[in-house]
């Protein structure tokens, strides 16, 4: 690169930072986000436990309730429960996909016990971070009443509190609500090529 180029890039960049700069000069309000990750495309739990890890890096305590997945031997229940208790409380609620489980009355039963601990958990003042995992299912499958989540959020969730919601198809009432919403969009998925889900990348 020659002396020109790096002086026009200097340059760019200088007027780069006075513009960032004077913008973020203008953000200075803090609040508790109620995020909605949901979308056909992979990432929406990881995201949400991503999140999750970085509450634990800062101490903060945190929460996760899990809906539909049931009994997945996931890698993230396994360090969150042997190795981060202490910080992060994690609840499993329900059985498995509704195809597994094939029996509407213990879903609804298991999503309302999740609920229930989620709502506690939200009301929890020592806690500063829940992520309601695969929610957006239950809610599509009308497990759970839609307008009793967003109503629950609206008024009870505490001013600081973070509640992350994830799961396909989002109901519109919970995407008007959020604060942040984030739709994960599919390009390419190795399933539609016959590779099954793996641990690291699935689960």
């Amino acid at each position: 690169m020659s002396d020109e180029q790096n002086t026009r890039h200097a340059e760019k960049m200088r007027k780069i930072k006075v513009a960032r700069d004077r913008m973020m000069e203008t953000k200075t309000e803090e609040k508790g986000l109620v995020i909605v990750h949901t979308g056909s495309g992979k990432g929406k739990s990881s995201s949400g436990f991503g999140m999750i890890m970085r509450c634990v890096g800062h101490g903060m305590p945190c929460a996760v309730v899990q809906f539909i997945k049931g009994t997945w031997d996931t890698g993230e229940r396994r360090i969150l429960k042997e190795r981060c208790a202490d910080l992060c409380t994690f609840v499993v609620s329900g059985e498995g996909f509704t195809w597994e489980t094939q029996d509407r009355e213990r879903d609804i039963t298991a999503a309302r016990a999740g609920w229930e601990r989620a709502k506690a958990l939200i009301r929890d003042p020592e806690i500063r971070f829940v992520l309601l995992d695969e929610i957006n299912i239950a809610l599509r499958h009308e497990y759970l009443e839609i307008g009793e989540v967003v109503e629950f959020l609206r008024t009870e969730k505490p001013e600081m509190t973070h509640v992350c919601l994830t799961g396909r198809n989002a109901k519109p009432e919970l995407i008007e609500l959020a604060d942040l919403v984030t739709e994960m969009s599919l390009v390419k998925h190795p399933f539609r090529d016959g590779v099954k889900a793996q641990a690291g990348v699935e689960f």
